[in-house]
């Protein structure tokens, strides 16, 4: 899932400040609650804790890593019951679950249980399925036309774009159907790594997310990330993230 989250620092700066090219220097910043919440969900997988109060427990750990309004909302409210979110949080966080499972009905139940805590909206856990199950094809060695094909079927996103064809009428979106296709499509368009993450934060929206699920897709497909980017991300993460990250790794090999 380290591709997830170096994917995530890479952005981040262009959240907020989008650009509309991919001739940039993908420097590694700092981590949002993409990285925060991809962590937790790697937690949980790995001690079997309840998924909510795992994700709610990192995210008070890191109160400002730039929630959403309504996750804000539940990670500081009483009870855990979801806001039927449509929002691309749900695929943001699914990484891991993508890593960790090997069938097809493991990684889609899963995902949606990581999703339906926050975003039980159809589109919000739909969105989550899709990015786990691009990784578990990917992870497999499933060329891309397949996935593209497999995906499309499934869920119903538009993958017969490119990210040139995208870009110019793209704009900032954080529903899961305004992005989650766009951010596979990124994937889809790429010839390693980092032009995964580049495609996805050239296309001007929501660029942190959008790296971080293009990003954790290509590094299930690739299998390879510059060593001195992941370092970096690995840097980056403070010890308690690091901890997590180190023995979701172990335990389940993910190459990078």
């Amino acid at each position: 899932m380290i591709g997830a989250i170096a994917g995530d620092m890479i952005g981040k700066p262009y959240e907020r400040c989008s650009i509309k090219r991919k001739n940039f220097d993908p420097l590694v910043h700092g981590f949002t609650d993409d990285t925060v919440l991809t962590v937790a969900v790697a937690q949980a997988i790995l001690t079997g804790d309840d998924m909510a109060e795992t994700i709610r427990a990192f995210a008070n750990r890191h109160p400002h890593a730039g929630y959403g309004r309504g996750f804000g909302r539940w990670m500081r409210a009483w009870e855990n019951k979801p806001y039927n979110s449509f929002g691309n949080g749900a695929a943001m966080r699914v990484s891991p679950v993508g890593f960790a499972y090997d069938t097809e009905a493991e990684v889609l139940h899963h995902a949606e249980r990581s999703a339906a805590v926050t975003h039980n909206h159809p589109e919000g856990i739909k969105g989550a399925q899709a990015t786990a199950f691009s990784i578990l094809l990917a992870r497999k060695g499933v060329d891309k036309e397949t996935i593209r094909a497999e995906i499309a079927d499934r869920f119903g996103y538009d993958l017969n774009r490119t990210v040139d064809g995208i870009r110019p009428g793209y704009s900032f979106d954080v529903s899961c159907q305004g992005s989650v296709p766009e951010s596979i499509v990124a994937f889809l368009d790429s010839t390693d790594y980092i032009d995964a993450v580049k495609n996805a934060i050239s296309l001007g929206g929501d660029a942190d997310t959008m790296a971080c699920i293009a990003g954790g897709i290509a590094q299930a497909f690739y299998k390879k990330i510059p060593p001195a980017i992941a370092a970096r991300a690995l840097e980056r993460l403070t010890p308690d993230l690091r901890a997590v990250v180190d023995r979701f790794n172990d335990k389940y090999g993910c190459e990078f």
